[in-house]
């Protein structure tokens, strides 16, 4: 099964590129004269020790010192990207790429089906939905008519118990914080009803309403930079104000913990889920009430995992609890006593990912190296049978109420654009719902996957992704991408930007680090804390492989991460100057000694630790961070820092400060930039638009400072 094949490479584009590149040659590189960035004394002290912070007034996202900093920083930069060769063929080149339909899986709310397409070039996905199969089309939500620049997304957050009313979030300028409207499904009108403060929340509907997750409104108006507190369970009543809704849970002796509540299938019972932040829930039930009291499950924030379904007369329970690779359990409610419960999926040694129910069955998600394995079983874990996928890669769906005889699920790969797929329930049979088409051959690539020792000889498994024939001579552009932490997967998943490395005879490359979860928790917490180290380790040894294997040199590797990745690459550039031409840390946790004072970030104290629990983990903490690790007079690789105003997940001043010290200490030889994308937050639903601009900068960032000429042959 293949894509229809179109032409990859545009005449009129070829030639617009060389004569660019006959322009290039003729010119010397390109310096920068970088904004003065002023130096404040400010100085913190650790157990001792004293720490500078001079550019701690950038931290102030809404003075008007950093408001002209990030301006005169914006010029410098996009006077720089709009004068590189080939951008603006690289524009166009994804322009087209980009502008092909997609569709997401439908989710059946009734009668009716719910499903999200795009036409190409849209900014936003618009939600669709029609009474049965075939019955007419109707749009449900278009965020693309909610702003002039295709900045807020919309969403389905959760249909009523009777599927009468779908509860929509909405979402500006990429920030996490939601509101939450509701409509009625038959007619598709909105309700007067309109709920705010809403963040890490969806709308769980029990009775004439819904219970969500809030935080208060800050007091000083730093919505995005703040740090947010007392995560608290509200119940709103439809048709009433917000003012009236019920406070239902918060926790007035720990602020700083999260809150989700979340109901069976038929409301039999209700969830109330606890963290400290990203690693470690307790989950207590109750029958569904207004005035619910809440039995523990499970406590001590020893376990990651959740209630995935409730079947005859027990919880099925999917956790970690001594299953580093996780296993499911039935437990009776009535006696939830650890030791009455009994196991339904045994561990194995491949990770247990998920587990959904739909069509009365249960399918359990493994991965095995880093990719999906699928196998349906009935709800005791028995007639167990693997569901085929084209090839290796990342399949996600297979979720439903019991009574559906149809199921929907993803499928994508490096070289299988995602592809929705239909499942009969009753014959166990797959066959292709919606294939996109769009102009990509998968017989022109490979995809492989290979393992390296790190530092300390761990076997770290790699993909790597390629044009077919490629020779092993060393002068490949090649793009090392990672994450490395918070138990997230990295798998195989197909990039339509990628294509532009790719058909250019570049080397795409994923690395499936410790402090991921693709091997399970203990993989996870081999790179946790005070075991982050390993996690550059294995990143730094994924590149001294591809150069060793001659896929590619130090002139011609990049390495790029965002989030957490950013930190990733941030700490492998400063302590690896030499391996990397260019470095992308995108959106990053760059300063290690303060990321828990804003937003949500004291969240990721169970994985990083923090700067002031103990003098061990401070020194732990400085000896890596990226921020504190820039040196005077280091040549650093070619840099682009990604960063945007309305990041209120990882704050912007990370990137802003990073960017400063970094263009103190480093020369001129190779470029220390920030990139501030403004109305936009931490990543999620950037409009196409804005995607295709971000994109075309990166890759003629990347090849220029690679001295390598792209569509120039």
């Amino acid at each position: 099964m293949k894509p229809i094949i179109l032409t990859l490479v545009a005449v009129g584009l070829l030639s617009a590129c060389q004569q660019h590149t006959q322009i290039e040659q003729k010119k010397e590189k390109m310096t920068v004269k970088y904004p003065v960035s002023q130096k404040v004394d400010s100085v913190d002290t650790y157990f001792g020790t004293k720490v500078s912070d001079p550019f701690r007034w950038l931290e102030d996202d809404n003075s008007e010192q950093t408001k002209a900093w990030v301006q005169a920083q914006n010029k410098v930069t996009f006077d720089y990207l709009n004068a590189l060769p080939c951008k603006d063929t690289i524009s166009k080149r994804l322009t087209s790429m980009f502008n092909y339909p997609r569709m997401s899986a439908p989710e059946k709310v009734g009668e009716y089906f719910f499903y999200s397409k795009n036409d190409g070039l849209q900014n936003q996905s618009v939600t669709f939905y029609r009474k049965g199969e075939t019955g007419a089309e109707k749009v449900f939500i278009d965020p693309n008519a909610m702003s002039s620049d295709g900045t807020v997304t919309a969403s389905l957050a959760g249909a009523s118990k009777d599927d009468k009313y779908m509860a929509i979030a909405i979402n500006r300028a990429g920030s996490d914080w939601s509101e939450i409207q509701v409509k009625v499904v038959e007619t598709g009108e909105y309700l007067s009803d309109k709920v705010e403060r809403v963040k890490f929340s969806g709308a769980a509907w029990f009775g004439d309403g819904f219970f969500y997750s809030r935080f208060p409104e800050p007091k000083d108006g730093r919505d995005f930079s703040a740090a947010n507190e007392y995560h608290s369970i509200y119940y709103h009543k439809l048709g009433t104000p917000q003012k009236e809704d019920q406070l239902v849970f918060i926790n007035e002796k720990q602020p700083k913990l999260y809150y989700g509540v979340h109901l069976t299938e038929k409301q039999e019972y209700m969830f109330l889920t606890e963290s400290e932040g990203t690693e470690g829930v307790n989950i207590y039930y109750a029958l569904p009430s207004l005035k619910p009291e809440w039995k523990l499950l499970v406590g001590d924030f020893k376990q990651q995992g959740g209630v995935v379904d409730y079947q005859n007369g027990q919880f099925l329970f999917l956790t970690d609890k001594d299953a580093p690779n996780y296993k499911l359990l039935a437990v009776d409610p009535k006696q939830p006593e650890e030791a009455k419960w009994k196991t339904v999926i045994a561990e194995k040694k491949t990770k247990l990912q998920s587990v959904t129910t739909g069509g009365g069955q249960m399918f359990a998600s493994y991965l095995e190296n880093a990719s999906t394995k699928i196998y349906s079983m009935s709800y005791d874990g028995q007639n167990i049978k693997e569901i085929t996928l084209p090839t290796f890669g990342t399949a996600d769906g297979f979720a439903g109420k019991a009574e559906e005889t149809k199921l929907y699920y993803g499928f994508t790969s490096f070289t299988y654009p995602y592809t929705i797929f239909e499942y009969d329930v009753k014959t166990a049979q797959s066959k292709v719902y919606y294939q996109p088409k769009l102009a990509f051959n998968p017989e022109d690539y490979v995809a492989e996957q290979v393992w390296y020792p790190s530092k300390d000889k761990t076997p770290v498994s790699l993909f790597i992704v390629h044009k077919k024939g490629i020779a092993l001579d060393g002068t490949h552009p090649t793009l090392l991408y990672g994450y490395g932490g918070f138990n997230i997967d990295l798998t195989p998943s197909f990039s339509v930007s990628n294509i532009i490395l790719l058909e250019n005879g570049g080397v795409y490359a994923v690395a499936n680090l410790r402090g991921g979860g693709e091997y399970g928790q203990e993989w996870h917490k081999a790179g946790m804390k005070t075991k982050k180290q390993n996690v550059f380790d294995d990143f730094i040894a994924a590149g001294e492989f591809l150069i060793e294997k001659k896929y590619t040199s130090k002139e011609r590797l990049a390495i790029s991460g965002g989030s957490n990745g950013g930190l990733l690459v941030g700490a492998c550039m400063t302590q690896r100057p030499d391996l990397f031409r260019v470095a992308f840390p995108a959106v990053g946790v760059l300063d290690m000694l303060r990321y828990h004072k804003f937003t949500v970030g004291w969240g990721w104290t169970p994985e990083y630790g923090s700067s002031e629990e103990s003098e061990e983990m401070f020194k732990y903490l400085y000896a890596y961070s990226p921020l504190h690790n820039l040196k005077k007079g280091v040549t650093y690789p070619a840099t682009m820092v990604t960063t945007a105003d309305h990041d209120d997940r990882v704050v912007p001043a990370h990137s802003f400060k990073f960017a400063a010290t970094l263009q103190e200490m480093t020369g001129n030889q190779y470029p220390a930039l920030i990139r501030i994308e403004t109305n936009a937050g931490h990543g999620a639903g950037t409009p196409i638009g804005k995607t295709i601009e971000q994109q075309a900068d990166k890759w003629a960032f990347m090849f220029y400072n690679m001295d390598f000429k792209p569509y120039s042959k």
